[in-house]
Protein backbone atom coordinates (compact mmCIF):
# COMPACT_ATOMS: atom_id res chain seq x y z
CA UNK A 1 0.00 0.00 0.00
CA UNK A 2 2.92 2.70 0.85
CA UNK A 3 4.50 1.91 -2.58
CA UNK A 4 1.17 2.48 -4.36
CA UNK A 5 0.79 5.79 -2.48
CA UNK A 6 4.44 6.69 -3.61
CA UNK A 7 3.51 6.21 -7.39
CA UNK A 8 0.25 7.92 -7.17
CA UNK A 9 1.17 11.66 -8.50
CA UNK A 10 3.50 10.14 -11.48
CA UNK A 11 0.25 7.52 -12.44
CA UNK A 12 -2.18 10.68 -12.18
CA UNK A 13 0.74 12.79 -14.65
CA UNK A 14 0.55 10.18 -17.07
CA UNK A 15 -2.72 9.71 -17.15
CA UNK A 16 -3.06 13.69 -17.52
CA UNK A 17 -3.52 14.25 -21.49
CA UNK A 18 -2.81 18.06 -22.21
CA UNK A 19 -3.69 18.84 -26.25
CA UNK A 20 -2.77 22.36 -28.00
CA UNK A 21 -3.68 22.78 -30.94
CA UNK A 22 -3.25 25.48 -33.09
CA UNK A 23 -3.84 26.53 -37.01
CA UNK A 24 -0.70 24.53 -38.28
CA UNK A 25 0.27 22.10 -36.17
CA UNK A 26 -0.91 20.10 -32.95
CA UNK A 27 1.10 19.53 -29.90
CA UNK A 28 -0.51 16.68 -27.57
CA UNK A 29 0.69 14.21 -24.88
CA UNK A 30 0.83 13.21 -21.37
CA UNK A 31 1.48 15.58 -18.86
CA UNK A 32 4.59 13.70 -17.74
CA UNK A 33 6.11 13.65 -20.92
CA UNK A 34 9.38 16.14 -21.57
CA UNK A 35 8.22 17.10 -25.16
CA UNK A 36 4.48 16.61 -26.79
CA UNK A 37 3.86 15.05 -29.92
CA UNK A 38 3.87 17.88 -32.63
CA UNK A 39 2.11 17.06 -36.19
CA UNK A 40 0.65 18.57 -38.43
CA UNK A 41 -3.21 19.92 -37.63
CA UNK A 42 -4.88 18.73 -40.64
CA UNK A 43 -6.98 16.05 -41.94
CA UNK A 44 -7.16 14.76 -45.65
CA UNK A 45 -10.62 13.53 -46.61
CA UNK A 46 -11.91 11.37 -49.74
CA UNK A 47 -13.65 12.77 -52.14
CA UNK A 48 -17.17 11.16 -52.63
CA UNK A 49 -17.74 10.90 -56.48
CA UNK A 50 -18.92 14.16 -57.50
CA UNK A 51 -18.51 16.04 -54.28
CA UNK A 52 -16.95 19.41 -54.23
CA UNK A 53 -13.27 19.82 -54.25
CA UNK A 54 -12.40 21.98 -50.91
CA UNK A 55 -8.24 22.22 -49.73
CA UNK A 56 -7.33 24.42 -47.35
CA UNK A 57 -3.75 26.34 -47.85
CA UNK A 58 -0.79 25.47 -45.99
CA UNK A 59 0.46 29.23 -46.55
CA UNK A 60 -2.05 31.73 -45.86
CA UNK A 61 -3.09 32.59 -49.86
CA UNK A 62 -2.13 35.63 -51.40
CA UNK A 63 -4.75 38.35 -52.53
CA UNK A 64 -4.55 39.98 -56.05
CA UNK A 65 -2.06 42.41 -55.87
CA UNK A 66 -3.02 46.02 -57.59
CA UNK A 67 -1.29 49.38 -57.99
CA UNK A 68 -2.31 50.55 -54.48
CA UNK A 69 -1.16 47.84 -52.86
CA UNK A 70 2.12 47.45 -54.64
CA UNK A 71 2.42 50.78 -53.40
CA UNK A 72 1.99 50.85 -50.29
CA UNK A 73 3.94 47.43 -49.47
CA UNK A 74 6.94 49.07 -51.44
CA UNK A 75 6.62 52.51 -48.59
CA UNK A 76 6.86 49.75 -46.11
CA UNK A 77 9.45 48.25 -47.14
CA UNK A 78 11.81 51.34 -47.65
CA UNK A 79 10.59 52.60 -44.39
CA UNK A 80 11.71 49.27 -42.75
CA UNK A 81 15.29 49.68 -44.92
CA UNK A 82 16.02 53.18 -44.24
CA UNK A 83 15.51 52.41 -40.12
CA UNK A 84 17.78 49.32 -40.64
CA UNK A 85 20.37 51.69 -42.51
CA UNK A 86 20.14 54.22 -39.36
CA UNK A 87 20.93 51.65 -37.36
CA UNK A 88 25.14 51.24 -35.73
CA UNK A 89 26.62 47.71 -35.65
CA UNK A 90 28.13 46.40 -32.47
CA UNK A 91 31.29 48.18 -33.08
CA UNK A 92 29.94 51.74 -33.77
CA UNK A 93 29.79 51.36 -37.39
CA UNK A 94 26.91 52.12 -39.74
CA UNK A 95 25.23 49.34 -40.95
CA UNK A 96 25.30 49.75 -44.83
CA UNK A 97 22.51 47.61 -47.55
CA UNK A 98 22.38 46.06 -50.80
CA UNK A 99 19.36 47.22 -52.54
CA UNK A 100 17.29 44.15 -54.34
CA UNK A 101 18.11 45.75 -57.89
CA UNK A 102 22.09 45.28 -57.14
CA UNK A 103 21.03 41.26 -56.19
CA UNK A 104 18.78 40.54 -58.93
CA UNK A 105 21.85 39.85 -61.79
CA UNK A 106 23.17 37.46 -59.81
CA UNK A 107 19.95 35.74 -59.11
CA UNK A 108 18.87 35.71 -62.88
CA UNK A 109 22.12 34.02 -63.85
CA UNK A 110 21.87 31.70 -60.68
CA UNK A 111 20.91 27.89 -62.62
CA UNK A 112 20.23 25.39 -60.42
CA UNK A 113 22.74 21.88 -59.59
CA UNK A 114 19.93 19.02 -60.97
CA UNK A 115 20.48 15.72 -59.01
CA UNK A 116 19.39 12.54 -60.04
CA UNK A 117 16.00 11.94 -59.62
CA UNK A 118 14.88 11.18 -55.44
CA UNK A 119 13.73 8.00 -54.81
CA UNK A 120 11.04 9.00 -52.39
CA UNK A 121 7.35 9.18 -53.72
CA UNK A 122 3.81 10.12 -52.98
CA UNK A 123 1.71 8.14 -51.07
CA UNK A 124 -0.71 6.21 -52.69
CA UNK A 125 -3.04 4.88 -50.22
CA UNK A 126 -7.12 2.70 -49.91
CA UNK A 127 -7.67 4.53 -47.41
CA UNK A 128 -10.27 7.53 -46.95
CA UNK A 129 -8.52 9.32 -43.93
CA UNK A 130 -5.33 10.30 -43.96
CA UNK A 131 -4.20 12.14 -40.59
CA UNK A 132 -0.93 14.59 -39.21
CA UNK A 133 2.41 14.70 -41.23
CA UNK A 134 0.74 12.20 -43.98
CA UNK A 135 -1.17 14.70 -45.90
CA UNK A 136 2.15 16.43 -46.34
CA UNK A 137 3.13 13.50 -49.09
CA UNK A 138 -0.51 12.29 -50.35
CA UNK A 139 -0.14 12.78 -53.93
CA UNK A 140 -1.76 15.80 -54.85
CA UNK A 141 -3.35 13.85 -57.62
CA UNK A 142 -5.42 11.68 -55.19
CA UNK A 143 -9.06 12.85 -55.00
CA UNK A 144 -9.10 13.81 -50.99
CA UNK A 145 -10.22 17.13 -49.37
CA UNK A 146 -7.77 18.69 -47.12
CA UNK A 147 -9.05 20.39 -43.66
CA UNK A 148 -7.20 22.22 -40.82
CA UNK A 149 -9.64 22.77 -38.01
CA UNK A 150 -8.07 25.77 -36.98
CA UNK A 151 -7.68 29.29 -38.80
CA UNK A 152 -5.97 32.48 -37.79
CA UNK A 153 -6.03 30.95 -33.98
CA UNK A 154 -10.16 29.77 -33.80
CA UNK A 155 -12.23 27.52 -35.36
CA UNK A 156 -12.35 27.31 -39.13
CA UNK A 157 -15.96 26.86 -39.45
CA UNK A 158 -17.25 28.33 -43.00
CA UNK A 159 -19.57 27.92 -45.73
CA UNK A 160 -17.97 25.17 -47.70
CA UNK A 161 -17.86 21.87 -47.79
CA UNK A 162 -16.78 20.28 -43.85
CA UNK A 163 -17.47 24.38 -42.69
CA UNK A 164 -19.77 23.31 -40.42
CA UNK A 165 -19.32 22.96 -36.28
CA UNK A 166 -20.12 19.38 -36.65
CA UNK A 167 -17.76 18.53 -39.17
CA UNK A 168 -14.74 20.46 -37.44
CA UNK A 169 -15.34 18.60 -34.41
CA UNK A 170 -15.53 15.58 -36.20
CA UNK A 171 -12.29 16.60 -37.99
CA UNK A 172 -10.30 16.72 -34.57
CA UNK A 173 -11.81 13.93 -32.78
CA UNK A 174 -10.27 11.97 -35.99
CA UNK A 175 -7.05 13.92 -35.54
CA UNK A 176 -7.27 13.55 -31.39
CA UNK A 177 -8.26 9.71 -31.76
CA UNK A 178 -5.23 9.23 -34.02
CA UNK A 179 -2.29 10.35 -31.85
CA UNK A 180 -4.08 8.82 -28.93
CA UNK A 181 -3.98 5.75 -30.64
CA UNK A 182 -0.91 6.18 -33.17
CA UNK A 183 0.98 8.59 -31.13
CA UNK A 184 0.84 7.82 -27.37
CA UNK A 185 -0.67 3.81 -27.49
CA UNK A 186 -3.89 4.13 -25.53
CA UNK A 187 -6.58 2.42 -26.38
CA UNK A 188 -10.38 4.78 -26.94
CA UNK A 189 -11.62 2.16 -24.66
CA UNK A 190 -9.47 3.08 -21.73
CA UNK A 191 -9.81 6.89 -21.87
CA UNK A 192 -12.50 7.23 -18.91
CA UNK A 193 -9.52 6.43 -16.72
CA UNK A 194 -7.85 9.66 -18.94
CA UNK A 195 -8.16 13.15 -17.57
CA UNK A 196 -7.80 16.26 -20.91
CA UNK A 197 -6.82 19.63 -20.66
CA UNK A 198 -7.32 21.49 -23.57
CA UNK A 199 -5.56 24.79 -24.14
CA UNK A 200 -8.10 27.44 -26.14
CA UNK A 201 -6.81 30.57 -27.14
CA UNK A 202 -7.06 33.95 -25.12
CA UNK A 203 -9.84 35.37 -26.76
CA UNK A 204 -13.01 32.49 -26.97
CA UNK A 205 -15.96 32.10 -28.60
CA UNK A 206 -18.02 30.03 -25.50
CA UNK A 207 -20.52 28.32 -27.82
CA UNK A 208 -17.35 26.62 -29.22
CA UNK A 209 -16.10 26.13 -25.65
CA UNK A 210 -19.24 23.95 -25.38
CA UNK A 211 -18.88 21.93 -28.28
CA UNK A 212 -15.24 21.09 -27.36
CA UNK A 213 -16.11 19.89 -24.39
CA UNK A 214 -18.74 17.74 -25.11
CA UNK A 215 -16.65 16.32 -27.96
CA UNK A 216 -13.95 15.50 -24.99
CA UNK A 217 -16.09 14.03 -22.60
CA UNK A 218 -19.33 12.64 -24.32
CA UNK A 219 -17.74 11.58 -28.03
CA UNK A 220 -14.30 10.67 -26.97
CA UNK A 221 -14.93 9.38 -23.36
CA UNK A 222 -12.50 11.04 -21.39
CA UNK A 223 -13.12 10.57 -17.84
CA UNK A 224 -13.15 14.31 -17.34
CA UNK A 225 -11.15 17.50 -18.90
CA UNK A 226 -10.80 21.37 -17.81
CA UNK A 227 -10.13 24.25 -20.13
CA UNK A 228 -7.40 26.58 -20.02
CA UNK A 229 -6.40 29.68 -21.62
CA UNK A 230 -3.23 29.63 -23.61
CA UNK A 231 -1.90 33.30 -22.36
CA UNK A 232 -2.30 31.58 -19.06
CA UNK A 233 -0.59 27.92 -19.43
CA UNK A 234 2.21 29.95 -21.02
CA UNK A 235 2.81 31.50 -17.67
CA UNK A 236 3.18 28.63 -15.95
CA UNK A 237 5.63 27.15 -18.39
CA UNK A 238 7.74 30.08 -18.07
CA UNK A 239 7.79 29.41 -14.31
CA UNK A 240 6.20 33.28 -13.73
CA UNK A 241 3.84 34.73 -11.76
CA UNK A 242 2.75 37.72 -14.00
CA UNK A 243 3.71 38.98 -17.95
CA UNK A 244 2.23 40.83 -20.73
CA UNK A 245 2.17 37.62 -22.55
CA UNK A 246 3.18 37.59 -26.23
CA UNK A 247 2.13 34.62 -28.54
CA UNK A 248 2.79 34.55 -32.18
CA UNK A 249 1.64 31.43 -33.89
CA UNK A 250 1.54 30.57 -37.67
CA UNK A 251 -1.70 32.03 -38.33
CA UNK A 252 -2.20 34.98 -35.31
CA UNK A 253 -0.33 36.73 -32.90
CA UNK A 254 -1.84 37.48 -29.44
CA UNK A 255 -1.23 39.68 -26.71
CA UNK A 256 -2.77 39.82 -22.84
CA UNK A 257 -0.96 40.96 -19.54
CA UNK A 258 -1.63 38.16 -16.70
CA UNK A 259 -1.52 38.68 -13.23
CA UNK A 260 -1.75 36.03 -10.80
CA UNK A 261 -2.93 32.74 -13.24
CA UNK A 262 -5.71 35.39 -14.72
CA UNK A 263 -5.82 37.03 -17.87
CA UNK A 264 -7.02 40.30 -17.39
CA UNK A 265 -9.91 40.83 -19.89
CA UNK A 266 -9.70 43.79 -21.77
CA UNK A 267 -6.34 43.87 -22.25
CA UNK A 268 -6.52 40.64 -24.61
CA UNK A 269 -5.85 41.54 -28.50
CA UNK A 270 -5.48 39.26 -31.06
CA UNK A 271 -4.26 39.95 -35.00
CA UNK A 272 -4.60 37.82 -38.16
CA UNK A 273 -1.47 37.67 -38.73
CA UNK A 274 1.52 35.15 -37.74
CA UNK A 275 4.48 33.60 -39.08
CA UNK A 276 2.59 32.24 -42.36
CA UNK A 277 2.06 36.09 -43.25
CA UNK A 278 5.99 36.61 -42.59
CA UNK A 279 6.48 33.67 -44.67
CA UNK A 280 4.80 35.41 -47.67
CA UNK A 281 5.96 38.50 -47.12
CA UNK A 282 9.92 37.40 -47.17
CA UNK A 283 8.95 35.52 -51.10
CA UNK A 284 7.37 38.58 -52.09
CA UNK A 285 10.86 40.23 -50.83
CA UNK A 286 12.98 37.53 -52.60
CA UNK A 287 10.82 37.91 -55.72
CA UNK A 288 12.18 41.97 -55.94
CA UNK A 289 15.71 40.07 -56.27
CA UNK A 290 14.75 37.61 -59.14
CA UNK A 291 14.31 34.53 -56.49
CA UNK A 292 16.32 31.63 -59.13
CA UNK A 293 13.38 29.22 -58.05
CA UNK A 294 11.02 30.50 -61.12
CA UNK A 295 8.65 27.86 -60.70
CA UNK A 296 8.02 28.14 -57.23
CA UNK A 297 4.24 28.31 -55.74
CA UNK A 298 3.35 28.96 -52.53
CA UNK A 299 0.06 27.41 -52.88
CA UNK A 300 1.59 24.03 -53.93
CA UNK A 301 2.29 22.30 -50.18
CA UNK A 302 6.19 21.28 -50.93
CA UNK A 303 6.70 24.52 -51.80
CA UNK A 304 4.73 25.94 -48.68
CA UNK A 305 6.81 23.76 -46.83
CA UNK A 306 10.48 24.58 -48.59
CA UNK A 307 9.32 28.59 -48.29
CA UNK A 308 8.65 28.34 -44.32
CA UNK A 309 11.84 26.40 -43.87
CA UNK A 310 13.62 28.93 -46.12
CA UNK A 311 12.73 31.60 -43.68
CA UNK A 312 12.98 29.85 -40.67
CA UNK A 313 16.77 29.25 -41.92
CA UNK A 314 17.79 32.87 -43.31
CA UNK A 315 15.69 35.50 -41.56
CA UNK A 316 17.07 37.20 -38.53
CA UNK A 317 17.76 40.64 -36.89
CA UNK A 318 21.09 40.71 -36.19
CA UNK A 319 22.32 44.02 -37.28
CA UNK A 320 25.99 43.14 -37.12
CA UNK A 321 25.17 41.22 -40.90
CA UNK A 322 25.05 43.87 -43.57
CA UNK A 323 25.75 43.56 -47.42
CA UNK A 324 24.51 40.38 -49.58
CA UNK A 325 25.05 36.83 -48.33
CA UNK A 326 24.96 33.79 -50.10
CA UNK A 327 22.39 30.82 -48.90
CA UNK A 328 21.49 27.98 -50.58
CA UNK A 329 18.35 25.04 -50.83
CA UNK A 330 17.23 21.71 -52.44
CA UNK A 331 14.12 21.96 -53.97
CA UNK A 332 13.02 17.89 -53.82
CA UNK A 333 9.73 16.75 -55.03
CA UNK A 334 8.58 12.82 -55.57
CA UNK A 335 9.27 11.90 -58.83
CA UNK A 336 10.94 14.87 -60.09
CA UNK A 337 14.98 15.40 -60.78
CA UNK A 338 16.20 17.28 -57.06
CA UNK A 339 17.33 20.72 -57.48
CA UNK A 340 20.17 22.89 -55.58
CA UNK A 341 19.75 26.62 -55.67
CA UNK A 342 22.20 29.04 -54.62
CA UNK A 343 20.68 32.80 -53.67
CA UNK A 344 22.29 35.75 -52.92
CA UNK A 345 19.93 37.77 -50.40
CA UNK A 346 20.10 40.92 -48.51
CA UNK A 347 18.34 42.84 -45.58
CA UNK A 348 15.16 40.91 -46.65
CA UNK A 349 15.90 38.03 -44.34
CA UNK A 350 15.07 41.57 -41.83
CA UNK A 351 12.67 43.13 -43.02
CA UNK A 352 10.65 40.39 -43.36
CA UNK A 353 10.40 39.37 -39.22
CA UNK A 354 10.34 43.08 -38.85
CA UNK A 355 6.91 43.25 -40.79
CA UNK A 356 5.47 42.43 -37.41
CA UNK A 357 6.12 46.21 -36.39
CA UNK A 358 5.38 47.20 -39.57
CA UNK A 359 1.67 44.88 -40.62
CA UNK A 360 1.61 46.71 -43.88
CA UNK A 361 4.01 44.23 -45.76
CA UNK A 362 0.82 41.83 -44.24
CA UNK A 363 -1.23 42.97 -46.99
CA UNK A 364 -0.13 40.29 -49.18
CA UNK A 365 -2.16 38.16 -47.45
CA UNK A 366 -5.00 40.25 -47.35
CA UNK A 367 -7.08 42.54 -44.72
CA UNK A 368 -6.46 41.21 -41.26
CA UNK A 369 -8.84 42.30 -38.73
CA UNK A 370 -8.12 42.94 -34.80
CA UNK A 371 -10.36 41.15 -32.25
CA UNK A 372 -10.73 41.66 -28.47
CA UNK A 373 -13.21 39.49 -26.21
CA UNK A 374 -16.48 39.95 -26.81
CA UNK A 375 -19.08 40.02 -24.25
CA UNK A 376 -21.69 37.02 -24.02
CA UNK A 377 -25.23 37.13 -25.51
CA UNK A 378 -26.23 34.79 -23.43
CA UNK A 379 -27.11 30.84 -23.15
CA UNK A 380 -30.20 29.40 -22.74
CA UNK A 381 -29.28 26.21 -21.09
CA UNK A 382 -27.39 28.77 -18.43
CA UNK A 383 -30.35 30.73 -16.56
CA UNK A 384 -27.65 32.08 -14.34
CA UNK A 385 -25.72 33.34 -17.29
CA UNK A 386 -23.75 36.85 -17.36
CA UNK A 387 -26.55 38.79 -18.65
CA UNK A 388 -28.37 37.54 -15.71
CA UNK A 389 -25.91 38.39 -13.34
CA UNK A 390 -25.18 42.06 -15.16
CA UNK A 391 -28.76 42.40 -15.04
CA UNK A 392 -29.67 41.81 -11.22
CA UNK A 393 -26.27 43.58 -10.45
CA UNK A 394 -27.94 46.74 -12.00
CA UNK A 395 -30.96 46.22 -10.44
CA UNK A 396 -29.13 45.92 -6.85
CA UNK A 397 -26.97 48.94 -7.79
CA UNK A 398 -29.68 51.17 -8.99
CA UNK A 399 -32.75 50.00 -5.85
CA UNK A 400 -29.11 51.07 -3.48
CA UNK A 401 -29.19 54.19 -5.13
CA UNK A 402 -32.99 54.59 -4.92
CA UNK A 403 -32.53 53.75 -1.50
CA UNK A 404 -30.14 56.37 -0.38
CA UNK A 405 -31.77 58.88 -2.33
CA UNK A 406 -35.16 58.39 -0.30
CA UNK A 407 -32.92 58.93 3.03
CA UNK A 408 -31.43 62.04 1.87
CA UNK A 409 -34.90 63.39 1.26
CA UNK A 410 -36.05 62.06 4.57
CA UNK A 411 -33.20 63.95 6.08
CA UNK A 412 -33.28 67.46 4.23
CA UNK A 413 -34.58 70.54 5.22
CA UNK A 414 -37.97 70.73 3.22
CA UNK A 415 -37.37 74.24 2.40
CA UNK A 416 -33.94 73.28 0.26
CA UNK A 417 -35.69 72.20 -2.86
CA UNK A 418 -32.88 72.38 -4.76
CA UNK A 419 -31.13 69.93 -3.05
CA UNK A 420 -33.88 67.58 -3.19
CA UNK A 421 -34.12 68.33 -7.08
CA UNK A 422 -30.47 67.05 -7.32
CA UNK A 423 -30.29 64.04 -5.64
CA UNK A 424 -33.52 62.82 -7.43
CA UNK A 425 -31.98 63.87 -11.01
CA UNK A 426 -28.62 62.00 -9.90
CA UNK A 427 -30.76 58.96 -9.35
CA UNK A 428 -32.57 59.52 -12.33
CA UNK A 429 -29.32 60.22 -14.24
CA UNK A 430 -27.46 57.51 -12.72
CA UNK A 431 -29.28 54.50 -13.92
CA UNK A 432 -29.43 55.14 -17.43
CA UNK A 433 -25.30 56.22 -17.66
CA UNK A 434 -24.98 52.96 -15.57
CA UNK A 435 -26.72 51.16 -18.58
CA UNK A 436 -24.85 52.83 -21.27
CA UNK A 437 -21.75 51.82 -19.50
CA UNK A 438 -22.68 48.48 -19.15
CA UNK A 439 -23.78 47.73 -22.45
CA UNK A 440 -20.62 48.91 -23.72
CA UNK A 441 -17.95 46.22 -24.95
CA UNK A 442 -14.25 46.60 -24.41
CA UNK A 443 -12.82 49.93 -25.97
CA UNK A 444 -11.25 49.24 -29.53
CA UNK A 445 -7.62 49.42 -29.68
CA UNK A 446 -6.52 52.09 -32.03
CA UNK A 447 -5.26 50.62 -35.30
CA UNK A 448 -3.21 52.10 -37.75
CA UNK A 449 -4.13 52.72 -41.62
CA UNK A 450 -5.46 49.16 -43.58
CA UNK A 451 -7.27 48.76 -39.57
CA UNK A 452 -3.86 46.75 -38.93
CA UNK A 453 -2.15 46.84 -35.67
CA UNK A 454 1.67 46.50 -35.25
CA UNK A 455 3.06 44.07 -32.32
CA UNK A 456 4.91 46.49 -30.21
CA UNK A 457 1.41 49.00 -30.64
CA UNK A 458 -0.23 46.10 -29.60
CA UNK A 459 1.86 45.16 -26.36
CA UNK A 460 1.78 49.11 -25.43
CA UNK A 461 -1.81 49.48 -25.78
CA UNK A 462 -3.02 45.91 -23.85
CA UNK A 463 -0.58 46.90 -21.10
CA UNK A 464 -2.24 50.41 -20.79
CA UNK A 465 -5.58 48.61 -20.30
CA UNK A 466 -4.63 47.31 -17.18
CA UNK A 467 -7.04 48.62 -14.52
CA UNK A 468 -4.17 49.46 -11.72
CA UNK A 469 -0.87 51.83 -12.00
CA UNK A 470 0.74 48.56 -10.10
CA UNK A 471 -0.12 46.25 -13.02
CA UNK A 472 1.27 48.42 -15.21
CA UNK A 473 4.48 48.85 -13.59
CA UNK A 474 4.31 44.81 -13.33
CA UNK A 475 3.67 44.37 -16.98
CA UNK A 476 5.80 47.29 -18.49
CA UNK A 477 8.90 45.15 -16.46
CA UNK A 478 8.57 41.22 -18.35
CA UNK A 479 7.35 40.60 -21.35
CA UNK A 480 6.66 36.71 -22.65
CA UNK A 481 7.71 35.68 -26.16
CA UNK A 482 6.11 32.40 -27.05
CA UNK A 483 4.67 30.14 -30.07
CA UNK A 484 7.28 29.62 -32.76
CA UNK A 485 6.06 32.09 -35.19
CA UNK A 486 8.64 34.90 -33.51
CA UNK A 487 11.73 32.67 -33.39
CA UNK A 488 14.27 34.87 -35.22
CA UNK A 489 18.03 35.12 -33.63
CA UNK A 490 17.76 39.23 -32.31
CA UNK A 491 14.37 40.17 -32.75
CA UNK A 492 13.93 40.12 -28.91
CA UNK A 493 16.50 42.86 -28.74
CA UNK A 494 14.44 44.63 -31.45
CA UNK A 495 11.64 44.21 -29.27
CA UNK A 496 12.48 45.65 -26.33
CA UNK A 497 13.96 48.90 -27.72
CA UNK A 498 10.89 49.48 -29.78
CA UNK A 499 8.60 49.13 -26.41
CA UNK A 500 11.41 50.95 -24.60
CA UNK A 501 11.31 54.35 -26.02
CA UNK A 502 7.30 54.48 -26.22
CA UNK A 503 7.02 53.50 -22.43
CA UNK A 504 5.24 56.03 -20.51
CA UNK A 505 7.69 58.30 -18.53
CA UNK A 506 6.55 57.32 -15.06
CA UNK A 507 6.71 53.76 -15.65
CA UNK A 508 10.27 53.69 -17.53
CA UNK A 509 12.19 53.56 -13.77
CA UNK A 510 11.10 49.96 -14.06
CA UNK A 511 14.11 47.34 -15.86
CA UNK A 512 12.22 46.12 -19.44
CA UNK A 513 12.59 42.29 -19.38
CA UNK A 514 12.14 40.21 -22.71
CA UNK A 515 11.88 36.70 -22.36
CA UNK A 516 11.97 35.18 -25.85
CA UNK A 517 13.26 31.25 -24.77
CA UNK A 518 11.68 30.57 -21.20
CA UNK A 519 13.67 28.01 -19.40
CA UNK A 520 15.88 27.55 -22.32
CA UNK A 521 12.78 25.82 -24.02
CA UNK A 522 11.59 25.85 -27.27
CA UNK A 523 8.93 28.77 -26.97
CA UNK A 524 6.31 26.56 -29.31
CA UNK A 525 6.20 24.19 -26.28
CA UNK A 526 5.70 26.89 -23.35
CA UNK A 527 2.36 26.90 -23.19
CA UNK A 528 1.89 23.04 -24.13
CA UNK A 529 4.54 22.67 -21.00
CA UNK A 530 2.61 24.68 -18.86
CA UNK A 531 -0.92 23.32 -19.14
CA UNK A 532 0.89 20.03 -18.22
CA UNK A 533 2.13 22.16 -14.99
CA UNK A 534 -0.74 23.56 -13.91
CA UNK A 535 -2.66 20.40 -14.53
CA UNK A 536 -0.42 18.68 -11.78
CA UNK A 537 -0.78 21.00 -8.91
CA UNK A 538 -2.91 20.42 -6.24
CA UNK A 539 -5.32 23.89 -6.26
CA UNK A 540 -6.35 22.78 -10.46
CA UNK A 541 -8.32 19.31 -8.59
CA UNK A 542 -11.06 21.71 -8.47
CA UNK A 543 -11.04 22.65 -12.40
CA UNK A 544 -11.70 19.09 -13.36
CA UNK A 545 -15.21 18.70 -14.92
CA UNK A 546 -16.26 15.13 -14.63
CA UNK A 547 -18.94 13.23 -17.72
CA UNK A 548 -21.31 12.92 -14.78
CA UNK A 549 -21.56 15.95 -13.99
CA UNK A 550 -21.05 17.54 -17.76
CA UNK A 551 -24.25 15.73 -18.30
CA UNK A 552 -26.29 16.76 -15.81
CA UNK A 553 -25.18 20.50 -15.30
CA UNK A 554 -24.24 21.34 -19.29
CA UNK A 555 -22.94 24.79 -20.36
CA UNK A 556 -23.35 25.59 -16.26
CA UNK A 557 -20.46 23.71 -14.76
CA UNK A 558 -18.27 25.41 -17.51
CA UNK A 559 -19.84 28.76 -15.68
CA UNK A 560 -18.93 27.04 -12.15
CA UNK A 561 -15.31 25.49 -12.81
CA UNK A 562 -13.45 27.10 -15.82
CA UNK A 563 -10.10 29.09 -14.07
CA UNK A 564 -11.51 32.02 -16.25
CA UNK A 565 -14.67 34.49 -16.09
CA UNK A 566 -17.16 32.63 -18.16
Amino acid sequence: MPVFQECTDEIETQTIIVIHPGSMYLRMGRASDLKPCTLLNAVARRRLPGGIKYRDSFLPPVVPVNKELMQGMEESRLQISHTLQSCLQSDGSRRYATPPQQLAPYNRRSSPVVCPSNSSSWIKTDRDVVVGDGVFMLDPDEDFNIHFPYKRGELNVHSGPGGSVRAVMADLKTIWEYVLTEQLNIPLKDLKHYRAVLVIPDIYHRPYLKELTSLMLCEMGFGSCFLLQDHVAAIFGAGLSYACVVDVGAQKTSVSCVDDAISHKDTRVRMDYGGGDITQAFYWLLQKSAFPYKLCDPTNKSDATLLNQLKEDSCHVDLNVCGSQEKKFVVEKPKQSTEKYTLQVGDECLIAPLSLFQPELFRITGAHTVHVQKRSTGDPEDLFDENYLRETSRRGIKETLEQTSEMQEETAAPTNVGDDEVVVDSVNDSAPALSNRDSEGPRDFVVGPQQLLGLDHAILQSIERCPTDDLKRKMYSCVLVVGSGMKFRGIGMWLRNRISLQIPYMYRAEQLDIITEPKEMDPGITTWKGAGILSCLETAQELWIPWGEWQRYGVRILRERTPFLW
